[in-house]
């Protein structure tokens, strides 16, 4: 059974403002419906058309925006891989200067100290630097912690030179450098006569002829550890420089420090005399390595 067409019509009357003529229109009903989904189509598609196009617009700006930061991001690369070559290029000046210290002090090849030439720790084979921004920014984390390490090492090697040298400057400091007194030697360092009983015995300083009186200095700087009398030496002071380093000074008239003192190199802490076994005004000097007499003359820059 066929459904009869749906013949239905609908009168559409239009009344103008400027005339009296009323016009009318007679539209089916199957046009109306077709008209209905045909405007529904065209607003669905349009506002696809349109939600489209904000999408569009939103990505476009996204794109800008990313771009705009990843010129930024290159350009911060670039900076840190020439940070990290500057850094580089200074670790290896220091590098150089450090292995120049170690191989122009000879004494850093001492055993005993811990010493060797050449920085401490395995110094591993590293490539030039790569020109700034030839380098892939993926290995930069790896090569920054390098360089962390190596500034590491370097600061450990610098700090046992500076060590060495400060330990140096205090043995320096500490040598018995200077003559104790002005005069004139009368009986070196060694075998002699002995001008009391003229045997030959050893004769374990010098003896530094001086008018009464004159000043006696220390030689370096140093702690007074005897101030007193003792035997044939008379009047006696000894002064410890440290290191194992001693210095006695006999026949003196008076002393001007006391027991414990701390002394500087050239500080006047005595004067010559005639105290003890003595033949007349003059300073008997030594100088003591670990309790051991050693030539005084060995230890005189003047």
């Amino acid at each position: 059974m066929t459904t009869p067409p749906d013949n239905r019509q609908y009168t559409l009357i239009v009344v103008s403002d400027h005339s009296q003529a009323v016009r009318k229109f007679r539209l089916p009903r199957r046009w109306l419906k077709r008209g209905a989904i045909g405007a529904g189509v065209a607003a669905v598609f349009g506002l696809l058309t349109v939600t489209h196009y904000f999408t569009l617009l939103s990505a476009s700006s996204e794109n800008r925006v990313l771009k705009e930061e990843n010129a930024q991001l290159k350009s911060q690369v670039l900076l840190v891989q020439e940070k990290v070559a500057h850094v580089q290029s200074t670790l290896d000046r220091v590098e150089r200067f450090d292995a120049k210290l170690r191989s122009a002090v000879t004494h850093l090849q001492d055993p005993e100290r811990n010493l060797a030439i050449g920085p401490v720790g395995a110094q591993e084979a590293t490539s030039a630097a790569a020109p700034a921004g030839s380098e892939n920014p993926a290995a930069l984390p790896g090569r920054i912690s390098a360089l962390d390490s190596e500034a590491h090492r370097q600061e450990a090697s610098l700090r046992e030179l500076s060590e060495y040298f400060e330990d140096q400057k205090s043995m320096l400091a500490s040598t018995p450098s200077l003559w104790p007194t002005q005069g004139w030697v009368t009986s070196d360092f060694g075998a002699r006569l002995d001008p009391y009983s003229a045997d030959r015995s050893m004769h374990q300083g010098l003896d530094i002829s001086t008018p009464h009186g004159q000043p006696v200095l220390t030689p370096s700087d140093g702690t007074v550890v005897f101030n007193g009398t003792e035997g044939g030496y008379g009047k006696v002071l000894v002064v410890d420089h440290g290191y194992g380093v001693k210095t006695r000074y006999g026949h003196l008239s008076e002393t001007f420090v006391r027991l414990g003192e701390r002394v500087a190199r050239g500080q006047k802490v005595a004067a010559v005399g005639n105290t003890g076994r003595s033949t007349g005004p003059h300073l008997h000097y030594e100088v003591r390595v670990n309790g051991i007499p050693e030539n005084p003359r060995k230890f005189i820059l003047e």
